[in-house]
């Protein structure tokens, strides 16, 4: 695809040398992949404000939820290799987890936040999430919000445990085991898509700042009930949460570092073939596309559309995650499409997010050449 794309390259590039240039942005990655190949490889500004170290294509980033698309994954490639099944009761390999009726939830409802278990203590701090059996103990002892399977919310922090801690019982292997060797390796992207992140890693990693979103977050959590109770005032998601080396290090698999081109290439995968590789059949990614929820979400009170752990349009047009302050990362399967989008500036934009704008720009030139072939 040499060439047939350098314009539509050219119009990232631009805006996002503007949004650097504007002090909007610190640094910013954008990639895409089109059947299979890269056609977006973009970057631009400093990986960390404080020294001027440059934003480079492999300097990984803390994305925050866009992480939950890399567990999702994980499961996917998993159950097609026969070793899970998204029906699997929950306490079948996890017995502690049968706790207060929670005996009948499966992995399809962690995988669809209708588990019932969003809600962390209040009193929880960042620290605790460095203990992985601390933070499983907690989820096997919670009183769901709701019967399993009747109803779902956004399980912001909870999602990873409850998803990672059914995969390390039923297979024997974390879901960051899982992650390097069946994925990013046969990617060729190691080192660019991270659950706990290695100590000899640590340095090569964006560094975060804030340029609305604590105080939009605050903002928002006066005016949603439940957000509080998901993501307490002592682990919000946030940039200073984003620089610990203790939470960095360790897996917390609601969350995700990475870099866009990582990203894009995994999406890709998902989508089609990249290299070579192509990480689940199409009739799974149907399946695990295709929606999963109605009503409304328990913490947002508005309806949002799930597939089997990722975001989706309800239309099929879309699949993947986003993080807030802004990363993202989707598949477009009738486009043949992926693309992804990070940044270490997190933020909140009320009528124009950059990043969704960039995605939207890139969807929306392909559609169209699409369709004039």
């Amino acid at each position: 695809m040499t060439g047939q794309w350098d314009e539509l390259a050219a119009t990232v590039r631009t805006r996002v040398d503007g949004l650097v240039a504007s002090g909007d942005e610190a640094g910013v990655q954008v990639a895409a992949y089109l059947d299979g190949e890269p056609i977006i490889d973009v970057v631009a500004g400093v990986a960390d404000a404080r020294t001027g170290r440059p934003m480079t294509a492999d300097t990984p980033i803390f994305s925050l939820s866009t992480g939950k698309g890399l567990t999702a994954t994980v499961v996917h490639v998993l159950a097609e290799r026969g070793h899970l099944d998204y029906d699997l009761r929950i306490a079948d390999v996890w017995p502690e987890y049968a706790r207060h009726g929670k005996d009948a939830t499966t992995l399809r409802h962690a995988l669809t936040h209708a588990a019932g278990v969003p809600a962390l203590p209040a009193d929880i701090r960042a620290e605790d999430f460095a203990d992985w059996d601390r933070m499983c103990a907690l989820i096997a002892d919670a009183r769901p919000e709701w019967p399993p399977g009747t109803a779902h919310g956004y399980h912001a922090w909870t999602f990873g445990w409850l998803v990672g801690e059914t995969v390390r019982r039923a297979t024997g292997r974390t879901v960051s085991e899982v992650l390097a060797t069946e994925i990013a390796a046969p990617l060729g992207v190691p080192g660019e898509l991270f659950f706990g992140v290695p100590d000899d890693q640590l340095d090569r990693l964006a560094h975060l700042d804030d340029r609305n979103w604590s105080a939009a977050f605050e903002t928002l959590a006066g005016h949603l009930p439940n957000l509080d109770r998901v993501a307490p005032p002592g682990v919000r998601p946030d940039a200073t949460i984003g620089n610990r080396r203790d939470v960095l290090r360790a897996d917390v698999p609601a969350v995700g570092t990475m870099t866009a081109r990582a990203a894009a290439r995994l999406f890709a995968a998902l989508v089609g073939r990249v290299g070579g590789v192509r990480l689940i059949s199409p009739a799974r990614l149907r399946a695990a596309t295709a929606p999963a929820t109605s009503g409304p979400d328990w913490v947002f009170g508005q309806p949002v559309s799930m597939g089997l752990g990722y975001a989706i349009d309800g239309g099929g047009a879309w699949f993947g995650a986003s993080g807030s302050g802004g990363s993202l990362a989707y598949g477009f399967p009738e486009l043949g499409l992926s693309v992804a989008a990070t940044r270490n500036r997190l933020a909140f934009d009320a009528d124009d997010d950059p990043m969704e704008d960039l995605r939207a720009l890139i969807q929306d030139s392909v559609s169209r050449r699409r369709g004039a072939w």
